[in-house]
């Protein structure tokens, strides 16, 4: 009885959903339902925090998580799942608010404790969120579910709103001439980018060969190159049949490497990739990516970008080293969904994983 009167029973959802979710609460237990009696001693056990991560790669965050607890005491109970696995309702008439429905859990993640069976849709009532994974991709646009949770004031890491922003290229693109601007060119180097609404508004005047990248790409999505401007018409008659997507260009540079500064908190790393596959896009091609030093240049470079948006926790710096010149162009500069380097992985998790427990401890403590 004391189950059925928890607060999370009352949250508004779809009469299709809503005992298939009670279910899925009651083979877990809500938040507010987790203080418990122990066996063995009688004395209340105290209600955990509960940690939503939104990573769907090969990661398991309730064994990262697992025995910590913020500076109060509380555990903290960690659920992961994916953009597309999740639901989400808020109301700001009740005492519940936020309620976030789990349709599965990320293939790698671990059961949370005390969870022996758990009974899908799974209804949660998260008090922090990381995001790890991008919001909008070719396949899938997360975008209202993120709305919710910046409707529901959710604090994160990184923010939700810069998070939201990093969903539109164009923004960051923008924030990016800002600061060289600001900086210098020298200090700053921005590849220079022209933007074109629509097809109409496509009148690219630089060099050639040039990269065309239609819509938010990334990850080498809806990127392709331009040898000259017969293929740049050819270009825009395709744009054409894309009446609601922007595009950018930016001048080829033939790259003897990539680079990429990653800062976690005041943790910094820098990588050179070479790729030895011969293909252009060596983000997505076989290539070596090693170590490098952390200079003074590319610190600046990465702590004048976590500036951006309110302030990023969690970032990467990409650019490419011109083959012969040497010269490096900033490219784009990623947010909370950064890649790990596979070698370097377990240690940049502990490191992301103290700044939640810092952001946790601020938020809710």
């Amino acid at each position: 009885l004391k189950r059925a009167s928890s607060p999370v029973s009352s949250c508004p959802r779809p009469p299709n959903l809503q005992m298939q979710t009670i279910r899925g609460i009651l083979s877990c237990g809500s938040k507010d339902d987790i203080s418990t009696t122990t066996p063995q001693s009688g004395v209340p056990s105290v209600k955990p925090a509960v940690l939503l991560v939104i990573q769907g790669d090969n990661y398991d965050w309730p064994m990262l998580m697992k025995e910590m607890r913020l500076q109060d005491g509380r555990p903290i109970q960690v659920y992961q799942t994916m953009w597309d696995s999740m639901e989400a309702h808020v109301s700001t008439y009740s005492s519940v608010q936020l309620c976030v429905e789990i349709s599965k859990l990320a293939a790698s993640a671990s059961t949370p404790p005390g969870c022996a069976a758990i009974r899908f849709p799974l209804t949660i009532q998260p008090d922090f969120v990381l995001v790890r994974n991008e919001v909008k991709t070719p396949n899938f646009d997360g975008r209202s579910r993120l709305d919710a949770l910046i409707f529901a004031d959710l604090p994160s890491a990184n923010s939700l709103e810069s998070i939201l922003l990093f969903c539109e290229k164009p923004a960051v693109a923008g924030h990016l001439q800002r600061l060289q601007r600001r900086l210098g060119h020298e200090a700053f180097p921005v590849i220079p980018q022209h933007f074109a609404s629509t097809h109409r508004a496509l009148m690219y005047g630089y060099t050639f060969p040039a990269v065309v990248k239609v819509g938010s790409a990334h990850a080498g999505a809806g990127k392709m190159q331009i040898k000259d401007h017969h293929q740049m018409s050819d270009f825009r008659s395709v744009l054409q049949m894309m009446p609601s997507e922007h595009c950018t260009v930016e001048p080829f540079v033939t790259g003897s490497g990539d680079l990429r500064i990653q800062k976690i908190g005041t943790n910094y790393r820098a990588f050179l990739r070479v790729g030895i596959s011969g293909d252009w896009k060596t983000n997505t091609c076989t290539a070596i990516m090693d170590k490098i030093e952390v200079t003074e240049r590319y610190k600046l470079w990465a702590d004048e970008a976590s500036k951006m948006f309110g302030g990023l926790d969690i970032l990467t710096v990409d650019a490419i080293v011109e083959e012969g010149t040497g010269k490096e162009y900033i490219l784009e500069v990623n947010g909370t969904s950064s890649g790990l380097h596979p070698d370097c992985a377990e240690e940049d998790n502990g490191h992301i994983r103290e700044l939640v427990l810092e952001r946790m401890n601020s938020a809710l403590c």
